[in-house]
């Protein structure tokens, strides 16, 4: 059963709770986040979906997901920018944000995630295709998801997901223990004491400063929930139960090219999971009508480091894919 709700466990002035007056945030921002927007879950298979909706029903449909344990919000700055243009909608991935738990955490199943939540919204009416963009672990499941069903999308924006030659993501994971798959889906997520605590333990993955700190802090606050007087994390452990194999991820490069439809890789200038060599081994592998850009001064969270080159990157694409379309 799907059906819509209203958001009832959170306040509906959260972002104003955690923006305070606003003086120390830049206009852009604020003029951001004043665009107009529905907040509200819909149901699927018993399990309610967080999701934020902007611009018209009748405008052509952008799908946007965030990375992992992140949530919605990695986009709440960024969609306002396309309102006028489209219909956009931007979900918390099940167990994160504030999406609840549902059904397996293994690959095929986060690729349906696409699919069930653009049904559930209605966003295939019509025989419209939503355009998916999404970030990191968002696009390798966005990935998924046009295979699965390579008719019900019309393309996808692949934002800095890790992409190496097998060699060398083999040395980053050596190097950095960080191969993906960890984290204890039965163990609890850790409480603290007051949100200043949690807020000090939030941290970037891949590590790294963020050129807009005031962004990190709005990711941080709604990474976090009080719950029985103490701070949490929100999203599930459960999301670590998954069959998240290394050789998924070494064929990161070869699923990309072979992928049905339209696709695109926007990544920061200074990634350390998307760098030139990975854009040269797309090409090697066949890739070679897939548009690669680059954005200065960016690492791997380009909306944090970046915000409006991401924007524009973004709308470059979709730009160029409409015009093609229309010759």
């Amino acid at each position: 059963m799907n059906e819509m709700t209203p958001v009832n466990n959170l306040p509906t002035d959260i972002d104003s709770l955690w923006a305070g007056d606003g003086s120390h945030l830049p206009e852009w921002f604020i003029a951001a986040l004043n665009v107009p927007r529905e907040e509200a879950y819909v149901e699927i298979s018993g399990a309610k979906v967080h999701y934020l909706r902007w611009g018209s029903p009748d405008k052509p449909k952008l799908l946007m997901t965030h990375g992992f344990l992140a949530h919605a919000r990695c986009f709440a700055f960024i969609a306002p920018f396309f309102a006028e243009e489209y219909d956009v909608v931007a979900f918390d991935l099940a167990g994160m944000g504030d999406s609840e738990m549902r059904g397996a955490a293994d690959t095929a199943a986060r690729g349906r995630e696409f699919t069930e939540v653009a049904e559930a919204l209605n966003m295939f009416a019509d025989g419209q295709k939503p355009t998916i963009i999404a970030h990191s672990f968002g696009s390798g499941a966005a990935l998924t998801a046009v295979t699965q069903s390579p008719d019900a999308f019309a393309g996808v924006v692949v934002c800095d997901l890790m992409i190496m030659r097998p060699e060398l993501l083999e040395k980053y994971w050596k190097n950095d223990r960080s191969s993906p798959g960890s984290g204890n889906p039965d163990k609890p997520n850790k409480r603290y004491p007051s949100y200043e605590a949690a807020r000090a333990r939030y941290i970037l993955s891949p590590p790294q400063p963020a050129e807009e700190p005031f962004l990190l802090d709005y990711i941080a606050y709604h990474s976090l929930k009080h719950k029985r007087g103490s701070w949490t994390w929100k999203f599930s452990p459960e999301v670590f139960r998954r069959s998240n194999r290394p050789e998924e991820w070494l064929n990161m490069g070869k699923r990309l090219v072979q992928a049905p439809g339209r696709k695109a890789i926007v990544h920061g200038g200074n990634s350390l999971l998307f760098s030139q060599d990975s854009a040269d081994y797309i090409r090697e592998m066949g890739g070679n009508d897939i548009p690669i850009i680059a954005i200065p001064e960016a690492r791997h969270h380009l909306m944090l480091d970046q915000p409006l080159a991401f924007v524009a990157a973004l709308r470059s694409v979709l730009s160029f894919w409409k015009s093609s379309h229309e010759r």
